[in-house]
């Protein structure tokens, strides 16, 4: 097992690799109130290109999409399962990721948990922890320079983007 979270610090060509490559993310705790972390993120991702897909069994809907109560009910396929929720509900959530054939779990601000980054590594799934998805893609591909934000991404072009 790792050690620690620095054993899966995230360098920036590989977290832009997987914002370039993962257009479908499923939003694991995804809230229907717009103040809610889960769901300004989720808004942002949607704006930027990226299929947001819900899961959360309190709501039949959240930003215009079909909810579903887990990943598993999902019908299609998932590149990423964002998860905002606790850190002690991680490992089934991990071993759901593994089931329907996720390429990444990204694990949200504050959330970290070792035993199921490892469970999730060791079936071939790439693993962010403790980051935000919406503030790693406004840092790599320019949401956040505008506003004279270092984002320590130093270039003399923004990487090109281009949603699907």
């Amino acid at each position: 097992m790792c050690a620690d979270v620095a054993d899966f610090d995230t360098d920036i060509p590989t977290l832009r690799r997987i914002l370039a490559e993962c257009r479908t993310i499923a939003v694991v705790g995804l809230s229907a109130n717009w103040h809610r972390p889960s769901n300004f993120a989720a808004k942002y991702m949607q704006e930027h290109g990226y299929r947001v897909i819900p899961v959360n069994p309190a709501y039949e809907e959240v930003l215009g999409e079909k909810c579903y109560p887990s990943l598993e009910a999902i019908p299609e396929k998932v590149d990423m399962v964002d998860c905002f929720r606790a850190s002690s509900e991680i490992v089934p959530l991990a071993r759901s990721a593994i089931a329907i054939g996720a390429k990444v779990l990204w694990l949200q601000l504050g959330v970290i948990n070792l035993e199921a980054a490892q469970l999730a590594r060791n079936a071939g799934l790439e693993v962010v922890i403790d980051r935000c998805v919406k503030i790693e893609h406004a840092r790599l591909f320019g949401g956040l320079n505008f506003v004279g934000v270092n984002t320590k991404v130093i270039s003399s072009k923004r990487p090109r983007f281009i949603a699907n």
